[in-house]
């Protein structure tokens, strides 16, 4: 579990990095390149930060349920609210990225990008579901646990 914590502690500040400079920065930089694509900057800059928020959001949900692992609390009801904070942050993003999805696929004079977001749209729903499917079954073992500990 802690070769986890550090990819996780890692990977959040990078995005921390990525939320305040480069993503802003990129956008900016693209502005002023190409002033007919100027009217995208911020809708873009918005966007991409939400999606960093969203993949944060995943993150300290993810530590805070290995963090009840590593105390024997992982089937709690307690435990429920940091997988709902997941599939929350997920369904959250897909929203979003369908958005994109769509004004891209209305506005693009070939296939390439609506397809590769089209990709990204059902990649991201399939995890969304798998979470979702993991949210039952951390809710059936929870009121197993709770019924063996009932027993005993």
């Amino acid at each position: 579990m802690f070769p986890l914590r550090v990819f996780l502690v890692v990977l959040f500040g990078v995005l921390v990095l990525f939320q305040t400079f480069s993503l802003p920065g990129q956008f900016a930089h693209m502005a002023r390149e190409n002033p007919e694509l100027a009217y995208l900057r911020w809708p873009l800059t918005a966007v991409s930060v939400f999606w960093v928020l969203c993949v944060q959001v995943v993150i300290v949900a993810t530590w805070k349920l290995l963090t009840r692992v590593r105390r024997d609390r992982i089937f709690t009801p307690d435990s429920l609210v940091w997988v709902d904070a997941i599939v929350w942050a997920v369904a959250a993003a897909w929203v979003v990225l369908v958005g994109v999805f769509l004004y891209v696929g209305f506005n693009a004079d070939d296939p390439g990008m609506p397809l590769l977001l089209f990709l990204l749209v059902v990649g991201l729903a399939v995890l969304g579901l798998l979470m979702v499917v993991m949210r039952a079954l951390l809710r059936q073992a929870t009121t197993l646990r709770t019924d063996l500990e009932a027993v005993i």
